[in-house]
């Protein structure tokens, strides 16, 4: 191969890339996010600086799934985002997400620096609820429930396209083949090309379980708040260093 076509290639491996180039469109992406108060130190410890966390002592548990991703396939994620503050702003910060593929696995560390891992998460109507499973190893560590469209809030898709459209930022970490830090940046993106399809509130439940390495449960369940699912077409684009702990 040739230094140009080298560098066109859009990601490792040479003869078989793990994802194209983008931006990505995810059409049908599906959310259940749950809403709870948890633990302020919790939440302190995990909120790298700059970033601050909002205050509000809440947690957004999400699970999304993805049934038609451009370059991903088919897939579902489960995780954990904290409201924060950057520059006295509000965002998003993500915290932890675990997913059952591949390529946007390999791709969201790589270029956003999701915070990404293998799980099997799982997100179905049993009948009258919206269910939420997370299992890490052959162990559940996630169970989340809403009642079933109990609150239609379509009337105003607006609000839910203001939640989709707010900035999210992850902490990016690469290594050097030295061992030492090439990379550790706070990236923020914003996603696209919004359509919401459907928007709906209601009552919520949270279970979570210890586990070493899927630890969704160090943010325990204060006080439950409620439920949020929705619906929408969305394009994920590039994103942007918003602060460089290298420079």
């Amino acid at each position: 191969m040739t230094r140009d076509e080298i560098l066109a290639l859009p990601s490792m491996p040479p003869g078989n890339p793990s994802y194209p180039f983008g931006p990505y469109r995810f059409v049908d992406r599906e959310y259940f996010v749950v809403v709870y108060e948890s633990d302020p130190a919790a939440i302190r410890h995990a909120v790298p600086e700059p970033l601050e966390p909002d205050g509000s002592n809440r947690i957004l548990y999400e699970w999304i799934a993805m049934p038609d991703s451009s370059g991903f396939g088919s897939y579902s994620e489960s995780g954990v985002v904290i409201p924060c503050l950057l520059g006295g702003k509000p965002v998003n910060y993500t915290a932890q997400m675990y997913l059952n593929d591949e390529p946007p696995i390999t791709a969201g560390r790589e270029i956003w620096g999701f915070p990404k891992r293998w799980g099997q998460p799982t997100l179905r109507v049993e009948t009258d609820t919206l269910t939420g499973i997370l299992d890490y190893a052959g162990q559940r560590v996630a169970l989340g429930t809403m009642g079933y469209k109990h609150e239609n809030l379509c009337q105003d898709p607006a609000e839910c396209r203001k939640k989709l459209e707010m900035t999210q930022v992850n902490l990016k970490l690469l290594p050097c083949v030295t061992g030492k830090p090439l990379v550790a940046q706070l990236v923020a993106y914003n996603l696209t090309e919004i359509t919401v399809k459907g928007y709906w509130g209601g009552p919520a439940r949270l279970h979570l379980v210890p586990h070493v390495n899927a630890p969704v449960a160090d943010f325990p369940v204060h006080k439950m708040i409620g439920g949020l699912h929705f619906i929408a077409d969305l394009t994920l684009p590039y994103g942007r260093v918003v602060h460089d702990y290298l420079s």
